[in-house]
């Protein structure tokens, strides 16, 4: 009898312990399963949350078909405590396992609402835009310029309230120093405004994610930081024979071709003309040098230069000085560090715009004969321009 029963509990175990093998193989391969998610989402998960609201988030939205599962392979795979809070495109049959992937990897936000404030060198503006999840592709919900006594709207007011938004501030190549500062300290989403401008030149242009109530100079380390180690790479790479002793004079000219160069293309052409005439002993003679000097990069001249300014003598004015300005005008992009390190191989000396649209870019000249038609061809738009307004 007793042999009969233990054959008969043997039994019971095998297939018991077949069984639970079964379910775990079962569970196993729906937790890394494709998913029933028809369309991709924005998942937002809470500061303080856990994996079990968010498998029940997850569950009502059709974004997983076991909170159970999802609960267990978040455990056996040691997920549970790395849950990051913010927000995070699911994309359309996401398994069990890969969003929880996505929700525990960190970095930055996917999805939901952004401001993106934008430093230009006429304006700052700022933009409201919210992913559509399905699509890929932001919705804009407001864009404004920021102006003295003008109130926000109030998609923009709204949207800070929210403590899910996400903030971006966007600066663009060119902007100078001071602008930065000025546009940086204006913004409320940012705390501890700076007081001293950084080194002209030495800001990279770029998108920085940041956080309300981020120090103004924490970032301007941050930029300066960026744009120390994007010159360092450049200097590293640059091509020989180059009338430059230092990554500062290498930073200079990247300034003059960020402010000259019309076109992301034609920054080489532009750089071979500048390296070339100072291989030549010419000077560059080039206007914004000239505006600089005249506003120290203080704001915008907003009008034409006058003979007079051409030929004042400034520590820019490379009209009059020669070789490169004592410091950078603006500050320059990556494009224009890399091509001024590396400019095009021409022996072009010269350039002018093709069209009155300065999106057109430059007609470029070996000789000033070659250049003299090609101010021709310009002048001649510029007096069909004044015939058609003048009636």
């Amino acid at each position: 009898m007793w042999k009969h029963i233990a054959s008969n509990a043997l039994t019971f175990l095998i297939v018991t312990l077949f069984l639970v093998g079964g379910v775990i193989a079962w569970g196993t391969a729906e937790y890394s399963a494709e998913g029933p998610l028809e369309n991709a989402i924005c998942l937002k998960v809470q500061s303080g949350s856990n994996m079990r609201l968010v498998s029940e988030d997850l569950a009502e939205r059709d974004a997983i078909s076991s909170p159970a599962i999802f609960r267990m392979g978040v455990d056996y795979s040691d997920k549970s405590a790395l849950l990051k809070a913010g927000s995070f495109l699911v994309p359309a049959g996401a398994s069990m396992e890969e969003i929880a992937e996505i929700v525990t990897r960190g970095g930055q936000n996917t999805c939901g609402t952004e401001v993106v404030y934008r430093v230009a060198v006429n304006r700052l503006s700022a933009q409201v835009r919210e992913l559509d999840p399905a699509e890929g592709e932001f919705e804009e919900l407001v864009r404004f310029d920021f102006e003295e006594g003008v109130e926000a709207p109030e998609d923009y007011l709204r949207t800070r309230q929210d403590d899910d938004t996400q903030y971006r501030i966007v600066v663009s190549e060119g902007v100078t120093s001071w602008q930065v500062v000025q546009a940086l300290n204006a913004l409320d989403v940012l705390a501890d405004d700076a007081t001293e401008i950084p080194p002209e030149g030495m800001l990279a242009p770029d998108s920085y994610e940041v956080q309300p109530g981020d120090s103004v100079k924490a970032l301007l380390a941050q930029m300066q930081a960026k744009q120390e180690r994007i010159l360092a790479d450049a200097w590293a790479g640059r091509a020989e024979g180059l009338p430059l002793e230092s990554p500062e004079e290498a930073l200079i000219l990247a300034s003059i071709i960020e402010k000259e160069a019309s076109t992301s293309d034609e920054r080489f052409d532009v750089a071979a003309v500048f390296v070339n005439r100072l291989n030549e002993g010419m000077r560059l003679q080039t206007d914004p040098t000239v505006i600089y000097g005249i506003t120290e990069g203080k704001g915008v001249l907003g009008r034409g230069l006058r003979q007079s300014e051409l030929r004042a003598a400034t520590p820019w004015n490379t009209y009059v000085i020669q070789g490169l300005p004592e410091t950078p005008i603006a500050n320059p992009g990556r494009g224009s560090i890399e091509a001024a390190l590396n400019p095009s191989d021409s022996d072009y000396l010269f350039f002018v715009a093709k069209t009155l649209d300065p999106r057109d870019g430059h007609n470029f000249a070996a000789t000033l004969d070659e250049h003299n038609r090609n101010v021709a061809l310009y002048r001649q738009l510029e007096a069909e321009r004044d015939a058609v307004q003048d009636n």
